[in-house]
Parts: structure tokens; C-alpha cells; sequence
């Protein structure tokens, strides 16, 4: 499905109208800040009567004083108004980087593992994290920042029309000169805002596959050649956001310089109207302090423009992934309550990670119901490519898996998976509580099931008495304790995996793959085994 930023912030129209009434209030309360200082010059200072019915007959003293609480009564409302739409605006975008960063994750969980073996963690990562800020910077320091510039902008000129329409006009001149400024390094910051993003995404990806692997960095004394190789990743990083910042503070640069420019333009011309008697003093500082007001819009509109390219950048990224079309397609058919009766066959099953290299071949399999196998052979050899497809973590090139018949992809993927009891290797244990990882899988365990599994593993350990273990160790609530006393050595992983393989109940199926575990690991592998068939 094809998504759009309109799409994310749909939801807070509601809220992002208010922002922009909040908007229309915040513009008249400008338009209204130079007028007092106006009253003082040429009613109150120069004697003339101000023409306004309610102050007729006025003293310029209670004038005065009329003038200057309007001008405290103006920053005060403004300063509320200003608070209300900052926090305003901050709850939209901050809505919608949540709103963008759960869809996103929800689809990267769905994705098909193919997917995986392209892709980058560290730059999933970057895109979840950091890219997914994009979509709050393009509309609410964006799109917004330019429609309450805009709703200013209006307001300004029907003023100073009003005032001076050449002096107006005069002003608008710069407008042209801003246009080629961004005409010249549009494709430029662009570029740069993409190498940014994909540079910092290296980063993240380095630091993952170094921090994964950082036992076998160890083993082979390697971590000054992945110390280099970090650095040079995050010099490219900041070389590139360098570039990047460079280019923005020239466009920047070119702005304020062109602005300054019209001012100087105004002030010239304005003055010499005020000498020939054209305009006021004060009429002349309403319309300086508009042309400043102008310009600042104006400047905003234009300096919004760098600051959204490197925001595209990030939400084009993202949404790359929710774009992708790699989910595998999910059937329709569930398994009855009872479950299936646990024949499975895979018939001239061919399949290859990358379509290019088939890893299987010709593959052709029949298990009878409750028979029991092992699927032995070299590294390499495709076990766990071959197993990987009964789940349907890959569908076949060609050819079919079947379960009682039936195509596997005929079934829904949860109720397909949730009959299905796994042992992956290598095992991954879960920051959380030890109860939660030993039922990792099954809503709702029975805390009886949780205390036998943790009882048949440390039964024999010295380290831990056993008569203690079911229950302190079950039902003990602190991950950080969990890691400390069950993540031993690779082998207590591959049995705490164990444990969330043999409390999935009874399912249909089961399989598990227990190489590279050392002596007491392997028995609690046999073990849960034993337990979940018996």
C-alpha cells in the first residue's frame, strides 16, 4: 500500500485545525504589536488627536498609559498563545513518529527472513529510530512552520499595502532572488540530506555486527581492526552531515543576505517618503517593523525549505520498508481444536535463499504421523533450510510442504506456527523476567509448568540448590537476575530454549536442532524431548 505523509496525519486534523486557529490569533496579536508604539509617536508625542471615537477627549498622559498596557496585554496574550501552539504541535508530531514507528515495526515483523538476508540490521535500526523523526520535522517544522508563515504573510501585506503600496511592492522584490537560491542548490542538499542519513545508518550497522559477534572478535584478538573500521564508518558519518550542514548554512546565508538586502532597499526609499512629508514617523516605524515582520515569515518560508530536504530523506527511507512487498502471503484455513494428525511430506520441494543458487533440490520427504527423525548431515548441508520451511519462515522455489495433506500454504501463518514447537539455535534469550522467557510463546502459562521446567534443568547443579530453584528461579522477577544466573555459557542458553520449547504444551510437531552444545545441555534438550511427547 502506497504511504503518504497526508495518510499520518489524518488522525489529527481535529488537532492541527486548532493549531492553525491558534495560528490565526497569533497573527492578528502581530499585526497589532507595532500600533501602540505608533499612538505614542504621532498622537501622544506630537499632540495630534488620535481618530478613534472611544478616545476622544483623551489626555496624552491616559493615552500614554493606554498605549502601554496595550502593549503588555499584546506580548502577554502572545506569549500564552505561543506556549499552547508549541505544545500543540509538538503532540502531533510526536503522534505521528509513534504512529509511523508502529506500523513500521509491525511490518518488519511480518517481513518474509528473505528480506533479512539483504538488509542491514544496524540500518533497520537507523530507519526505526532516527528516520522515522523525519515525519514530524516535514509537518510540523514544515508544512505547518510555511502555513502559519503564510497565514502571517498574508496578513502583513494587506497592512502594508494599506500604508505604502510601492514601499510594499519594493519589499516583494527580493522573492525572485530567494526562488533562484533555491532553484541552484535544491538537487544539492537533497543528495547531501540522503548520503547523511545513509552514512549514519553504516554507523548503527557496524556497531550491531560488532557488538553480536564480539566473542568471536575477542577469540581472535580482532578489536583494533574493528576499532578502524568504526572510525571510518563515523568519520564518513560526520564528513557527510558536515556536508550537509555546510550546504544549508549557504542557503542560509544567501536568504539573510537577500533579505538584508530588501531592508536596506525599504529603509532608503521609506525615509525619503518621510522627508517629503509622504509618511509619518510613526507610519514609517509601523511599516519598518511590518517589513521586519514580512521578512520573517518570508525567511521562515524559505529556511523551512533546507530543513524539510533532510526530512524527506529520512521518510523516504522509511517508508521503503512499508512499501516492500516481501510478506509472504498468509492463508485461510486454521487447524481444528484437536489439531492435525502430524503427516508431513515435502515433495520435490527446490529452494535457494537468493533465486540464483538452489540450496535444496528436488527434495522429497514423507514423515507418518507420530513417527519421531532426525535430520542429520555436514555443515551446510541444508538441515536447517529444510526445517526452516515446515513453518514457513521460507515458501519453496518449487514444489510443495504438506501437513495431513494439505499445503502449508493454505494455512493461516499463526495457527501454522502455533503448532509447531521450535528450538532455534543459535538460542535467544529475552531481556525479561525468567518466567516470561522459560513461556516465551504461550499466553497464558501455568506457574506449575514454569517450576517443573526450571526444576528439571538445575536439578544436580552445585551452584544452585535445587530445593530453591522452582520457586525463587520461576518466579523471580528481575531480568538482570534472570541473565546473571542462567546465562552461564552457550549450553545453559541452549537449555533455557529448552524450556520454552517443551512448555508449549502439547503441539502437533516438533522439532529442534542441538549442535554445538556441550554434555548437560544436550540431556536438557532430550529432556524437554521426553517431557513435551510423553
Amino acid at each position: 500500500m502506497k504511504r503518504t505523509v497526508r495518510s499520518y496525519l489524518k488522525p489529527y486534523w481535529p488537532a492541527f485545525s486548532f493549531a492553525l486557529g491558534q495560528v490565526l490569533f497569533i497573527s492578528a496579536l502581530e499585526l497589532l504589536k507595532p500600533w501602540p508604539l505608533k499612538i505614542i509617536i504621532d498622537n501622544v508625542l506630537s499632540g495630534k488627536p488620535l481618530p478613534w471615537a472611544p478616545a476622544v477627549g483623551w489626555s496624552p498622559h491616559r493615552l500614554l498609559l493606554f498605549s502601554c498596557i496595550g502593549l503588555v496585554v499584546v506580548y502577554v496574550m502572545l506569549g500564552g498563545l505561543h506556549i499552547l501552539n508549541n505544545y500543540t504541535t509538538i503532540r502531533i508530531g510526536q503522534g505521528m513518529v509513534n504512529d509511523l514507528r508502529r506500523d513500521l515495526y509491525s511490518h518488519l515483523q511480518r517481513l518474509s527472513l528473505s528480506f533479512y538476508h539483504r538488509q542491514q540490521l544496524g540500518d533497520l535500526m537507523y530507519r526505526i529510530t532516527a528516520d522515522t523523526m523525519g515525519i514530524q520535522t516535514l509537518t510540523m517544522n514544515g508544512l505547518f512552520a510555511i502555513l502559519s508563515a503564510s497565514v502571517l504573510l498574508g496578513g502583513m501585506l494587506i497592512v502594508m499595502f494599506w500604508v505604502d503600496w510601492y514601499l510594499t511592492l519594493l519589499a516583494l522584490a527580493v522573492c525572485p532572488a530567494l526562488f533562484c537560491a533555491i532553484a541552484l542548490l535544491n538537487k544539492k542538499m537533497s543528495l547531501a540530506a540522503t548520503e547523511a542519513h545513509q552514512k549514519g545508518s553504516t554507523v548503527y550497522s557496524v556497531v550491531q555486527r560488532t557488538l553480536s559477534g564480539m566473542r568471536v572478535i575477542q577469540a581472535f584478538t580482532k578489536e583494533e581492526d574493528e576499532g578502524r573500521r568504526f572510525l571510518q564508518a563515523s568519520t564518513e558519518s560526520l564528513a557527510a552531515e558536515l556536508r550537509l550542514y555546510n550546504l544549508q548554512n549557504f542557503y542560509y546565508a544567501v536568504v539573510n543576505l537577500t533579505i538584508a538586502a530588501g531592508t536596506a532597499a525599504i529603509l532608503w526609499v521609506g525615509t525619503r517618503h518621510v522627508l517629503a512629508g509622504d509618511l509619518s514617523v510613526g507610519e514609517m516605524i509601523v511599516f519598518t517593523s511590518y517589513l521586519a515582520s514580512l521578512y520573517g515569515p518570508i525567511n521562515s518560508i524559505f529556511q523551512t525549505y533546507g530543513l524539510v530536504q533532510s526530512a524527506k530523506a529520512g521518510v523516504r527511507r522509511a517508508f521503503e520498508i512499508l512499501e516492500s512487498e516481501e510478506r509472504l502471503p498468509d492463508g485461510s484455513r486454521v487447524f481444528q481444536p484437536l489439531g492435525p494428525r502430524g503427516q508431513i511430506s515435502f515433495e520435490d520441494v527446490s529452494f535457494g535463499y537468493d533465486g540464483s543458487q538452489a540450496v535444496l533440490k528436488k527434495i522429497n520427504l514423507h514423515v507418518a504421523a507420530g513417527k519421531k527423525i532426525a535430520i542429520v548431515g555436514p555443515t551446510g548441508a541444508g538441515k536447517s533450510t529444510l526445517v526452516s520451511l515446515l513453518p514457513r519462515f521460507y515458501d519453496p522455489q518449487s514444489g510443495r510442504v504438506k501437513i495431513d495433506g494439505v499445503d502449508i500454504r493454505e494455512f493461516e501463518l499463526k495457527s501454522l506456527r502455533q503448532k509447531i514447537a521450535m528450538i532455534l539455535q543459535p538460542p535467544l534469550v529475552f531481556p525479561l523476567t525468567i518466567r516470561e522467557n522459560i513461556a516465551y510463546g504461550r499466553p497464558s502459562p501455568k506457574i506449575r509448568d514454569c517450576r517443573e521446567r526450571a526444576r528439571i534443568q538445575f536439578v544436580g547443579r552445585t551452584e544452585i540448590a535445587p530445593d530453591h530453584c522452582p520457586r525463587d528461579l520461576a518466579q523471580r522477577s528481575d531480568p538482570d537476575f534472570g541473565r546473571a544466573h542462567l546465562l552461564r555459557g552457550l549450553g545453559d542458553r541452549g537449555a533455557y530454549h529448552g524450556w520454552a520449547g517443551a512448555i508449549d504444551g502439547r503441539p502437533d510437531h516438533f522439532h529442534y536442532r542441538a549442535s554445538s552444545l556441550n554434555r548437560s545441555a544436550s540431556r536438557s534438550y532430550l529432556s524437554s524431548a521426553r517431557w513435551l511427547h510423553c
